[in-house]
């Protein structure tokens, strides 16, 4: 019998298509959203937040004269990408302990804005 065979050639790679938000004040882009959405292609991410909603807007550009950008850290692995976002995390009083997890996202089109993917923020219940 003959078999359509493909080879594998990914290993160790997370095949995630969810925003990730981590504990040490990160937000990564894992593999398969980072290739879907050609992150690769952009420098900067741009974040927007409804405080109330507890929903963060992120839009990804390439405008250097853009002041509030938080650069793209590009994995060289080809492990997708992440930003480090600390100063927004504590200026807006997010505690990643408590908001860490991966998230499904949503593009909306927002007026005056564009484009923007958007994650909810949902509490982990911490257990003490």
């Amino acid at each position: 019998m003959v078999y359509q065979f493909k080879k594998v050639e990914t290993r160790n790679v997370r095949s995630e298509k969810r925003i990730t938000i981590t504990k040490s004040y990160t937000i990564g882009f894992p593999v398969k959203f980072y290739q879907d959405n050609k992150i690769a292609d952009f420098k900067y991410v741009i974040f927007y937040y409804d405080e109330a909603s507890k929903v963060i807007g992120i839009q990804f550009s390439n405008d250097e004269n853009e002041k509030y950008k938080f650069k793209i850290i590009h994995s060289k692995k080809g492990f997708g990408g992440s930003v480090a976002v600390r100063s927004f995390f504590r200026s807006y009083n997010i505690d990643p302990v408590k908001y860490h997890t991966r998230y499904e996202w949503k593009t909306e089109d927002q007026p005056g804005i564009g484009k923007l993917y958007v994650i909810n923020l949902k509490e982990r219940q911490i257990n003490t």
